[in-house]
This record gives structure tokens, C-alpha cells and sequence, in this order.
């Protein structure tokens, strides 16, 4: 618990055997529950986590492989279903320091946000610690996400180091959220049409022999149909056109 409010860590999980116990033994103390979705592992992963003795963690398996995104959107429903006040994405590969966690809460539990966005370009060490080809791919993606996002604050859309309130997961359609690599951009985009309020905090850069099996440079062409569609479904849900008006009686 964090000032009052219940939190609970959604944890996606895809083949990360290597580093998942390490990510769960590292989980402070304010974090009420830790939901691992195992997005149907080829590995180890799913028993790994079986065997972690936590009460506070819950263990869900996906039968089928989905993307991250709909990993962590599953994750969401089990921390409205827990009663959480809060979610806190932290992927399980161990690439958010659990350190940053009460700076990431803070906006929140003070109402000054509806959803926090880490953001590791903030940080002294993120030249040093980014690998070049993913420092730029990400930089060029959120340069692209302030646009389609309607957001022109934010500057780090890929980091996936993310804190979201119950009141505004459930004003959320995740059904029509873009599932797979490309989920942040999307995402960002809806919580514009609902009005959320997004902040942003400084977060260290984690990179410790985790592999990615995306390079963020090469994506930009692929995802640029998926910042495209993005965009054109947020301008036609804030169209007034597009809204239901009262009728007059």
C-alpha cells in the first residue's frame, strides 16, 4: 500500500525464465498484489513463478501467445478484479527499478495525474545505458506518438514503466487497444479521448543483459500503420459527430 492506496504490479511475462524470480524477489513492500501473465512461455517461466513463495502473487497463463499489450491488459482486469486502486506495469525481465516506484505513485496518490508514464530520457545515465539503435528508435517513435497521441508532452512512449488508476482503467475500452508491440502508442491515444490526465517522472534506464526481440529503428515503418490507425480512431472518437448528444425531451 502507497498512502492509502492499494497497488498492484501487472507483470507480462514472455520467456523470461533467466530473470523472472530475480524481478519477483526484488518487489517492494507497497506492492499489495504481483500478477504475472504468463504470455504462454516456451520456457520455464510459468513454473518458476509457481514455485515463488509470495502470497501476494497471482499466476495467469495465457494458452495462446498474445503480445505484451494484451498480456498487461489482462493484467489489468486481475487488478480490477483484486480491488486494486492502482496498476503498475513491471515487465519480468527485472528492466524497472523498483526504486522509482514511489516517484511513479506520487502523481497519483497526490490527484495531480490519472495515469504516469516512466521516462527514461530524463535520467544522466540513459546515453551511457540505452543501446544507440534503441536510443534513437525510441526517440523517433515518441516524436511520432505526440502527434497521434494528442500528448505532445510526452517524450519516452516506449517505456513501458507505467502507473494507471482503477477509475481510469475502467473508463477504458481495451478491447479496441492495439495488443502487441505498439500497445503504448495506442493506449496514450485512448486515454486522450477519456480526457486522462498523463504525467510523466524521470526513471532509470534498467539494461542488464535483457534481450529485446524488437529493434525500435526498424519498427518505425512497420508501426507507422499502427500510429496512423491510431490516430484517425482518436480524431473520430472526439469528433463531436461521432458522440451521442441527449436527446432533447
Amino acid at each position: 500500500m502507497y498512502k492509502g492506496l492499494t497497488i498492484a504490479a501487472v507483470i507480462p511475462a514472455f520467456n523470461e525464465e533467466a530473470f523472472i524470480l530475480r524481478t519477483l524477489t526484488n518487489m517492494p513492500p507497497i506492492l499489495d498484489w504481483l500478477l504475472v501473465i504468463d504470455d504462454c512461455s516456451l520456457d520455464n517461466t510459468a513454473n518458476v513463478v509457481a514455485s515463488f513463495l509470495d502470497s501476494r502473487v497471482k499466476l495467469v497463463r495465457h494458452q495462446h501467445n498474445r503480445g505484451v499489450g494484451a498480456a498487461i491488459f489482462t493484467g489489468y482486469d486481475e487488478a480490477l478484479e483484486v480491488g486494486a486502486d492502482v496498476s503498475v506495469v513491471m515487465a519480468g525481465d527485472g528492466q524497472m527499478d523498483p526504486q522509482d516506484l514511489p516517484a511513479l505513485l506520487e502523481p497519483l496518490a497526490r490527484g495531480e495525474a490519472d495515469y504516469v508514464k516512466g521516462n527514461r530520457f530524463l535520467h544522466g545515465e540513459v546515453h551511457n545505458s540505452m543501446p544507440k539503435i534503441r536510443y534513437w528508435g525510441n526517440r523517433s517513435l515518441s516524436f511520432l506518438t505526440r502527434a497521434t497521441s494528442g500528448y505532445n508532452h510526452i517524450s519516452d512512449s516506449q517505456c513501458g514503466y507505467t502507473a494507471i488508476t482503477r477509475q481510469t482503467l475502467r473508463s477504458l475500452n481495451l478491447s479496441t487497444v492495439y495488443r502487441r508491440y505498439g500497445y503504448p502508442n495506442d493506449l496514450l491515444a485512448h486515454l486522450h479521448s477519456v480526457n486522462a490526465r498523463v504525467a510523466q517522472v524521470c526513471v532509470r534506464p534498467v539494461y542488464d543483459g535483457q534481450a529485446s526481440g524488437i529493434n525500435p529503428l526498424r519498427s518505425i515503418l512497420p508501426l507507422s500503420g499502427v500510429l496512423l490507425r491510431s490516430f484517425v480512431s482518436r480524431v473520430l472518437r472526439e469528433s463531436p459527430l461521432t458522440k451521442r448528444h441527449p436527446t432533447s425531451r
